[in-house]
C-alpha cells in the first residue's frame, strides 16, 4: 500500500539531505519525492509517497516531526485531496504519423508542448492512472525520451494544509 505524506520544512541548505537520510537510516522505501517552494517565502513543501502501510508512516512522519527544519507532516491518503503527477513525454512522430500522435495526446487531455522534425512532445497532469494510460497509448508510437514528477498533494475544498500549526 501507497501512503502520501505531506512535509512543509524551511528552505534551508542540507535540509533534504537530512530527510533522505532518515529514509536511508529507516529502511523506508520511498516511491515518489517530490519537493517545491510555497506560497510562504523560506517554507518549502515535499509530498513523499512510501510504499508502507499505515503504522509505518505514522512511524515514518514521528521520525520526520524530531528533524530540525521540519515544520508539520500530515499524511493525506485517506483525506480528500488533489493527487497529480507530471509528465513529459517526446514521442518519434513522422510525417505519416504526427498527426496520430497529436491526436492521442489531445484525446487524453495533454497539451502539445514541442514539435521536431522527427518528434512531438507531449505535456500531461493528472493521476499517476491517468498519466499511465496516456504513456501506455504513445508507446507503440514509440517514446524517445520522458520525464515525470513524482505526486504533488493538496487537500480538497477549503481544507487548509497549512504549514503553521
Amino acid at each position: 500500500m501507497k501512503r502520501t505524506l505531506v512535509a512543509w520544512v524551511e528552505d534551508q541548505p542540507g535540509a533534504l539531505n537530512r530527510i533522505v537520510s532518515l529514509f536511508r537510516r529507516r529502511v523506508f522505501n520511498i516511491a515518489s519525492l517530490t519537493v517545491g517552494s510555497t506560497e510562504q517565502p523560506g517554507v518549502s513543501r515535499m509530498t513523499i509517497v512510501l510504499d508502507s502501510g499505515r503504522t509505518s508512516s505514522d512511524r515514518f512522519a514521528g521520525h520526520l516531526r524530531k528533524l530540525v527544519n521540519v515544520l508539520r507532516v500530515e499524511d493525506v491518503t485517506d483525506r480528500p485531496a488533489v493527487l497529480h503527477d507530471l509528465a513529459v513525454v517526446k514521442v518519434q512522430a513522422e510525417t505519416e504519423t504526427r498527426g496520430d500522435v497529436m491526436q492521442v495526446a489531445f484525446a487524453s487531455g495533454a497539451r502539445v508542448v514541442d514539435v521536431g522534425l522527427r518528434t512531438v512532445t507531449v505535456e500531461t497532469t493528472g493521476t499517476k492512472e491517468s498519466v499511465d494510460a496516456l504513456v501506455a497509448r504513445l508507446q507503440p508510437f514509440g517514446i524517445a525520451e520522458m520525464v515525470r514528477t513524482g505526486r504533488v498533494a493538496m487537500l480538497r475544498g477549503d481544507t487548509q494544509g497549512c504549514w503553521k500549526e
